[in-house]
């Protein structure tokens, strides 16, 4: 496969023209994520995911310029010169070598996949060929030091840190590992600045092609690791979907640390606070272990820096074998010889045990830098479906952690509450039985949280409309239900801040 990618340089008018060019072209063949989807049909864009290209042929057997967009830069199939032309300027693209000629025939230097924004901006992401789709682990063909500087396309990592990215307006961001740019695609939609780094040279180059064909403003791209490019200079925004993997080695710069265990991403987080300005986020994609006679909650307390607040999410665990082996058919091990095979799964084995890991968890960190003397730092196991976009949903967390630090028992008594948006009540128990066993609270956004309550903390809930201080609504439930009121408001508050924390209730202004 070769590794040539195209020239165009986004510092000449001319080549920027050119791209420009190619730009109106991909949108005049409806060679976008919506595009794709109307050609192919669902079942043959999902497959492509999965690595399997043949529905997708089969759906680009015409001569339209759609058909022709996709079998060039997504399926690696070279085109007859005349297709070629009737979809694309040939001359610009072969001056800025996005196409490399053959005979009567051309292919692509690199895959281009379309891409929707948050906002349905028509964007490509740019990738080394047979990674657009599916992975490192679908290509065939490979030399190993070619496969080690690969650059990857869209992935799920990628677009969940993209969905929970907090998106506001802010002056400097960083993408650091930024791969295919896709990272930096997202952050100059609402950043003054971008700055984007990774080892891997050829990964900037990319990044640069996927801003430029996008239509983005160019990013600063420098070359290093981890926060060595940046010196001391800081940022409102950090965000990283690292080479997080844990492995023996670093053979693949895309995504193996390079570090014992799981190094990177603890050093990741701790060197973050010293590049992050009063306020600002950093939020990455890791992995880490769960280390025998350890807590892993603990563990990855412990990672978190001075004067940060933190919310960690694991949202799964792998036993080591099932990490392995995952591991190793993204690297294409699965395809090598038996012994070869057994001889990699006994290094990742020995990784392991060298570091008494019994499991490995994958989550999201976020960071805020609040300066605070008691920081708020949550670590949770969320394992179940979510709805994208998060960022909001991030915002608004750390929110409330700044309220129910700064509110006492009595404050919060004394406060106005409302039920959140979208929560609905259910209530659990046997058939005919006069009362429900226990009443269920649950989100229909965001998180999508379900918690369980007694039926003081649900009547609350439910009548919390903003418009009474909660103690008077206590008042009122503690005569219905013969209680005595003091006692009530006793043993209340601690419900109220776990309903507050988890997002049920939010705090609003009396009356409103």
């Amino acid at each position: 496969m070769s590794t040539h990618l195209p020239t165009a340089d986004v510092q000449d008018p001319e080549s920027n023209a050119r791209t420009a060019r190619l730009r109106e072209a991909l949108l005049a063949a409806a060679f976008t994520a919506d595009g794709l989807l109307d050609l192919l049909g669902a079942p043959a864009y999902a497959a492509l995911a999965r690595s399997e290209t043949v529905p997708a042929l089969r759906a680009t057997r015409g001569d339209s310029p759609l058909e022709t967009l996709v079998r060039l830069f997504l399926l690696q199939r070279p085109v007859e010169l005349r297709r070629a032309r009737a979809a694309l300027p040939v001359a610009d693209c072969l001056a800025d070598g996005w196409l490399v000629q053959d005979g009567e025939e051309l292919r692509a230097s690199v895959d281009v996949r379309p891409y929707a924004g948050p906002e349905e901006q028509d964007w490509w992401i740019v990738s080394d060929l047979g990674c657009a789709v599916g992975g490192a682990g679908g290509i065939r063909g490979v030399g190993e030091r070619d496969r080690a500087e690969l650059v990857l396309g869209v992935g799920g990592a990628s677009t969940t840190l993209a969905g929970l990215t907090v998106r506001r307006p802010v002056g400097k961001a960083l993408d650091l590992g930024t791969g295919s740019g896709i990272q930096a695609l997202h952050a100059a939609q609402h950043a003054t600045h971008v700055t984007g780094t990774d080892l891997n040279p050829r990964a900037l180059r990319i990044a640069a092609l996927t801003l430029a064909l996008s239509g983005a403003a160019p990013a600063d791209l420098r070359e290093g690791s981890l926060f060595e490019p940046v010196g001391d200079e800081t940022y409102d925004l950090i965000v990283s979907n690292p080479p997080f993997v844990i492995s023996p080695g670093a053979r693949l710069t895309y995504r193996d640390g390079g570090m014992g265990g799981d190094d990177l991403c603890r050093t990741l987080v701790q060197q973050s606070a010293a590049h992050l300005n009063d306020g600002g986020y950093c939020q990455l994609l890791a992995n880490w272990q769960h280390v025998a006679g350890e807590d892993w909650h603990d563990r990855l307390r412990s990672w978190v820096p001075r004067g940060c607040d933190a919310w960690i999410v694991q949202r799964e665990v792998q036993d080591i074998t099932q990490y392995a082996e995952l591991w190793l058919r993204d690297a294409g091990d699965h395809r090598t010889g038996d012994e070869e095979y057994a001889a990699r799964y006994d290094a990742w084995l020995d990784e392991f045990e060298a570091h008494r890991t019994k499991a490995i968890g994958f989550g999201w960190i976020t960071l805020r830098k609040s300066g605070s003397d008691s920081p708020s730092i949550t670590v949770e196991e969320w394992p179940h479906p979510v709805e994208q976009p998060l960022g909001e949903s991030v915002v608004a967390h750390f929110a409330r952690q700044d309220y129910l630090r700064a509110t006492d028992d009595a404050a919060l008594l004394a406060g106005h509450f409302r039920l959140a948006d979208e929560v609905v009540q259910e209530q659990v128990g046997l058939p005919g039985a006069e009362d429900p066993e226990h009443v269920v609270l649950r989100q229909n956004r965001g998180m999508r949280r379900a918690t369980k309550v007694d039926t003081v903390a649900a009547g609350f809930a439910g009548v919390c409309d903003g418009s009474l201080p909660a103690g008077r609504i206590l008042d009122a439930i503690a005569q219905l239900v013969g209680e005595d009121p003091v006692l009530l408001r006793d043993r209340t508050p601690a419900s109220i801040r776990m309903l507050v924390e988890q997002g049920f209730l939010e705090p609003v202004a009396a009356g409103g």
